[in-house]
């Protein structure tokens, strides 16, 4: 069965270019020229993965994956002429999983759909429910097959990125990573220089699980050097 993404895009002449490619490469391909109708489909239609213009008439990209993550984990996509890292850094920390910048390679643009959607799959396909799904230290409980994490037993809701940056760490206690390992493994292919928002997201983890985030119990920062998650 084709993977299904959805186009949120105001250019016309951009939105049919990457339908076209997209559906030559096997994909089912809807569009959406507005924020208004690009959020309720969204929202309304199960998709494999959303192309999410950033400036956009009316609802802008930012307030639109802000509302897609409040409800779906599927990987976003997030396309935008504005070259700024403060914009890739605040698209990052509201959710996004990548950020490509107009003019791109049409086939860049497939490759990272390719990509972004056989990760998910991966990260998402479940096990045979073996202890090694399942990480439990002090107050904090997360289930990986379920993508579920848990805080004195109530739920804290991650982003798709969040979680896989949490598990990765927990899974390697007491071992410091740096940022630039951190993106690698979790970020993999995206482009060279983002390492910032491995930043983002640990804080946003930390508001997420940490009783103090000032003197956080779980992921620690070693000056100079990284993260370890301690044990």
């Amino acid at each position: 069965m084709a993977k299904s993404i959805l186009i949120i895009e105001d250019d016309k002449n951009i939105a049919e270019l990457e339908r076209d490619y997209l559906e030559a490469n096997g994909y089912e391909v809807d569009t959406q020229l507005n924020g208004e109708s690009g959020l309720a489909a969204a929202l309304k239609k199960g998709y494999s993965l959303i192309l999410l213009d950033l400036m956009l008439p009316g609802v802008d990209g930012f307030e639109i994956c802000r509302a897609i993550r409040r409800e779906k984990d599927i990987p976003i996509l997030m396309v935008s002429a504005k070259k700024e890292d403060i914009d890739k850094i605040r698209g990052f920390g509201i959710g996004a999983d990548d950020y490509i910048v107009k003019p791109f390679s049409p086939s860049e643009l497939v490759a990272r759909v390719h990509a972004h959607i056989a990760r998910y799959e991966r990260l998402t396909a479940r096990g045979d429910g073996t202890a090694d799904d399942f990480i439990s230290i002090g107050n904090l409980y997360i289930d990986k097959n379920a993508r579920r994490v848990y805080v004195n037993k109530k739920e804290a809701v991650l982003t798709n990125k969040e979680f896989d940056l949490l598990v990765f760490l927990a899974s390697n206690p007491n071992i410091v990573f740096s940022k630039n390992t951190l993106f690698d493994r979790i970020w993999g292919f995206d482009a060279i220089g983002e390492t910032s928002t491995v930043t983002v997201h640990i804080n946003r983890i930390r508001e997420k699980i940490e009783d103090d985030t000032s003197n956080p119990q779980y992921i620690e920062t070693v000056w100079g050097a990284g993260y370890r998650f301690k044990l």
